[in-house]
């Protein structure tokens, strides 16, 4: 990652935007020039260069510290629809999601970068049966992105801090880091997210930065706010990442609202954090 202890950056996909030049406006708009970029396909986040994206987006005049995967599928539209389309976690839809992986890796390569994050699907717990499959597909997401030189970052939030923790110390694969969410785990439900970043510390390899508000309803989702209007203590948390050694870049994330409100949103969040690195 090319970019200085800090820096703060957004994710493409937050801005809505379909071309590179589009998402350079944008950028230029806030004063930025730090993006996690989605890698884009038909299904998800996709560019309109295509193939020629990462050729446009290495000369485009922004950094990119990684990229973002989604999978063809994927149903957020509540979390019981996500546990049962999300990241590798249908067996039946491993195989398919292994091939858009490998594309995925070959595009990370071609636009100069080392990262990849997404979500690998719900964990399974120790005790169930479904754990020890599911854990043989996320060592091989890891050999297959170890023979191209790339780190993935699983996503937080689908899953509590404890579990990451135990899945990334059974699997002992270096490449396999933590893409740290702090609203994920409001959303889902999933535990105190500043106490998760001394749980996750070691391998904290990128963040978003995002803020939410919990759900009263339980297997309801919570809401995603602005930065400092939520319940993750946006200050608090950014605080304990520096405490315990974290010095990437600083995404801010965005999945509600309109582009132009998204974009207000993310201006809010940049000076929002300013203000908590000051």
């Amino acid at each position: 990652m090319n970019v200085e202890p800090l820096a703060i950056g957004v994710c493409s996909w937050s801005l809505q935007v379909k071309s590179i030049p589009e998402l350079k406006g944008f950028l230029d708009r806030l004063g930025i020039d730090v993006v996690q970029i989605a890698c884009g396909d038909p299904h998800h986040a996709s560019w309109d260069e295509g193939d020629r994206m990462p050729e446009v987006a290495r000369t485009a005049g922004f950094r990119m510290v990684g990229t973002m995967l989604g999978f063809p599928g994927e149903d957020y539209t509540t979390p019981q629809t996500i546990q049962k389309t999300g990241g590798f976690g249908d067996p039946a839809t491993r195989p398919e999601r292994l091939e858009r992986f490998r594309w995925a890796l070959d595009r990370t390569v071609a636009l100069g970068l080392t990262d990849i994050m997404l979500h690998a699907g719900f964990l399974p717990e120790p005790d169930d049966p479904e754990r020890k499959p599911f854990l043989e597909t996320l060592a091989k997401v890891s050999d297959l992105a170890q023979a191209k030189g790339i780190t993935v970052a699983f996503e937080t939030g689908q899953e509590t801090a404890e579990l990451l923790r135990r899945t990334l110390d059974d699997l002992r694969c270096p490449n396999l880091k933590v893409n740290f969410d702090p609203a994920n785990m409001i959303l889902y439900d999933k535990g105190d997210p500043i106490k998760a970043v001394e749980i996750l510390a070691p391998d904290i390899r990128s963040v978003h930065v995002k803020d939410a508000i919990r759900t009263k309803v339980p297997g309801t989702w919570g809401d995603e706010v602005p930065l400092g209007q939520g319940e993750v203590n946006i200050r608090l948390w950014v605080q304990t990442l520096i405490k315990v050694g974290y010095r990437g870049p600083l995404l801010i994330e965005r999945e509600v609202g309109t582009q132009e409100q998204r974009l207000a949103d993310i201006a809010h969040g940049i000076r929002y954090l300013r203000e908590c690195l000051a």
